[in-house]
């Protein structure tokens, strides 16, 4: 029974952080902060990233770490498996070289910033539209190399197992709302895109 309230504290405390870090990006909150603040809100991704990292090392030091064994796989499996996490992680830095990691990161913004020409409608991030590449194949390729990551193990327990659980429904979530703010900002141009690429597993449910 004891495990029981083990894995519900831990959905708990991931939905806090999910919760916040949901808040924090939506783009009523970004407004909002923006007739407050003005241009400054430049500085509000870096700010952003700081908080959302240190929300999530509090919660993971708190979530119970119940010591579980789900599986446990031997060699030669397990090399198998960190391969395939190995090349998940190549694909993620991959994608990483893909996007303007300055903006993402909220140092362009700062820079335009101190330049004196920042444009308060970019709010925190100048959004662009991207579709070639692996974007051509999902259109979320961070969450899912990221979900593939987390996921390929070799060693699995039960404090992972619903971490991971917990992950990936709210990658899915997160790439829901994304994309309501993306279709705001590209309109058709979104749309289309939606049609022939899939959110994030690269396979084209009908």
């Amino acid at each position: 029974m004891s495990y029981f309230w083990d894995v519900l504290l831990i959905i708990l405390l991931f939905s806090i952080f999910a919760f916040s870090h949901s808040v924090f990006a939506s783009l009523w909150f970004k407004n909002l902060l923006a007739k407050s603040i003005g241009s400054k809100i430049a500085f509000y991704r870096l700010f952003y990233n700081f908080i959302s990292l240190l929300i999530f090392m509090a919660v993971y030091y708190l979530m119970p770490k119940p010591d579980v064994i789900i599986y446990d796989l031997q060699f030669p499996y397990d090399l198998i498996i960190l391969g395939l996490q190995f090349l998940s992680l190549f694909g993620l830095v991959y994608t990483g070289f893909k996007i303007n990691g300055k903006e993402f990161l909220g140092l362009s913004q700062i820079k335009r910033y101190v330049q004196g020409n920042y444009d308060i409608n970019d709010l925190d991030e100048k959004m662009e539209l991207r579709i070639d590449g692996i974007f051509s194949f999902t259109r979320h390729p961070i969450y899912l190399f990221s979900i593939l990551f987390w996921g390929l193990r070799p060693y699995m327990d039960l404090f992972y197992f619903v971490f991971f659980i917990c992950l990936t429904i709210y990658f899915y979530i997160g790439a829901f709302f994304e994309e309501k703010k993306l279709v705001k900002l590209f309109g058709d141009s979104y749309l289309e895109y939606k049609k022939r690429v899939p959110s994030i597993l690269p396979i084209k449910f009908k």
